[in-house]
């Protein structure tokens, strides 16, 4: 299971979580033991690049997002892609993985997407 994690400084898992995943500088990969797999840089459209974050992520098959912020059109993508993605305000890396991993994290809806980008 390979789990990204939305950053914008390279230091590990105490990053902290960037406030919208698309935006970020980097994305950190871990799998399910919160072992550091790699780190990625977002190419994706939002920076420059080409291709959604979302098709980035599943390029590098990603099953599980854990972010801050989300608009509704990148859960739903994510959905399509097959990853699974989780919000919270947690501030680290390392935190919002623990909550992940204990079982006390939310599943994104349309719902509880980011507010600024709800049509």
């Amino acid at each position: 299971m390979r789990i990204a994690i939305p950053i914008d400084e390279n230091k590990g898992l105490y990053s902290d979580v960037a406030y919208h995943f698309g935006r970020c500088e980097f994305y950190l990969i871990i799998d399910e033991d919160g072992k550091i797999v790699e780190t990625l840089n977002n190419e994706s459209a939002h920076m420059g690049g080409t291709g959604l974050p979302p098709e980035l992520l599943k390029k590098h098959n990603i099953d599980i997002l854990l972010c801050q912020g989300i608009g509704p059109s990148a859960i739903e993508l994510c959905e399509k892609l097959g990853i699974v993605v989780y919000t919270s305000q947690a501030k680290t890396a390392k935190e919002i993985f623990d909550l992940w991993k204990s079982g006390k994290l939310e599943k994104a809806t349309r719902d509880n997407s980011c507010d600024e980008h709800k049509i």
